[in-house]
């Protein structure tokens, strides 16, 4: 099989201030320092997957900075396209949720040096070269009228060049507003072949909402997210969409399960009864686990399976990179779930 070319994901790394354990902000003395973000734990689960990503983004000369590219190059992504520059690093302090009181994140992420970024930082036909892959979220446009402009040329260039483009619309209420999100991600997704969604993502963004489905009380509806990957498809000529449908019963327990669609036929995952340790990053491990299925050229059902339990697994790990190989999102898709020890 030929290999496949380089993976190109652009947004923000960010540094994330967690007190310990299920301390809330107002108990904590001291905050745990590690790293994340939608994109960067995309490029992580892939390059952990064996295949070659890139992260691009915009990141200060100072030590911080640098931290977080060793941290991008402990895991084997390919930290050559980020550009340095600019005063600071975003944070977002996390605060986990437990029994029937909901996570919570606090952003302090304005003047980083990504949100003030200039289309002139990216030359898009050079960080392209050698790629076939090109992912984004609904992040990195929210960062600013500049960044959404930056996301239209990068789509525009790899149009240009045939890559395959997913994005994850992950609307984020604490960056900008619902119609905002609409009215910029109409103007992206034409550009897009795979979309991929939470329960909630298609009716935050484009209103488009699933019938016999309540969220907050954890009811989801397959056969309502089927008219509604439709309606997606249909308004936007997708190839693909890929909907991760959450049954929350707690902060601590839900129901996973995902949904795919490709036109023609309507796939399902089984549902996991995930008991979380930490649930931030589990759609960007879905991502990823599709983004893997679409290259190494597994069927639709298998690359739904894939990306269901890799994103499963994730739930189990704490922080927001997803640190499991191949092996054992496969063993988790052919039905070893017990969690026995391994020895």
């Amino acid at each position: 099989m030929e290999k496949p070319g380089k993976i190109i994901s652009f947004g923000e790394i960010m540094l994330r201030l967690a007190p310990e354990g299920y301390y809330r902000f107002v108990q904590a003395s001291h905050f745990g320092a590690t790293y994340g973000g939608g994109e960067a734990n995309v490029a992580i689960s892939l390059a952990q997957f064996g295949l070659e990503a890139a992260l691009v983004t915009k990141l200060p000369c100072h030590e911080i900075g640098q931290a977080a590219v060793n941290k991008l190059r402990e895991f084997g992504v390919d930290t050559s396209l980020i550009v340095r520059g600019g005063k600071r690093i975003g944070i977002y302090f996390l605060e986990k949720g437990a029994s029937q009181r909901p996570s919570k994140v606090i952003y302090d992420r304005a003047g980083s040096a990504i949100a003030e970024a200039q289309g002139s930082d990216f030359d898009w036909d050079t960080l392209f070269q050698g790629a076939s892959w090109f992912h984004f979220t609904g992040i990195t446009p929210a960062l600013g009228d500049v960044l959404a402009g930056i996301c239209l040329e990068a789509l525009k260039a790899a149009q240009a060049k045939k890559l395959t483009v997913s994005c994850d619309l992950n609307y984020r209420k604490n960056l900008w507003s619902r119609e905002k999100a609409g009215d910029v991600m109409g103007k992206l997704m034409p550009y897009v072949d795979i979309c991929i969604a939470n329960e909630e993502d298609a009716a935050d963004v484009f209103g488009i909402h699933a019938k016999n489905t309540h969220v907050s009380s954890g009811k989801i509806s397959s056969e309502g997210y089927q008219e509604v990957a439709k309606t997606l498809m249909e308004r936007f000529s997708f190839k693909q969409v890929a909907i991760t449908l959450r049954e929350s019963i707690s902060a601590n327990d839900n129901q996973w399960a995902a949904m795919l669609y490709n036109g023609k036929e309507y796939f399902f995952s089984k549902k996991y009864a995930v008991h979380i340790v930490d649930r931030v990053g589990g759609g960007d491990s879905f991502g990823a686990g599709l983004i893997y299925g679409c290259i190494k050229g597994l069927s639709p059902q298998e690359t739904l399976d894939f990306a269901v339990a890799a994103s499963c697994l994730k739930h189990s790990i704490e922080g927001d990179f997803n640190h499991v190989s191949v092996e054992e999102v496969l063993k988790l898709t052919k039905g070893d779930g017990s969690g026995r020890v391994q020895r």
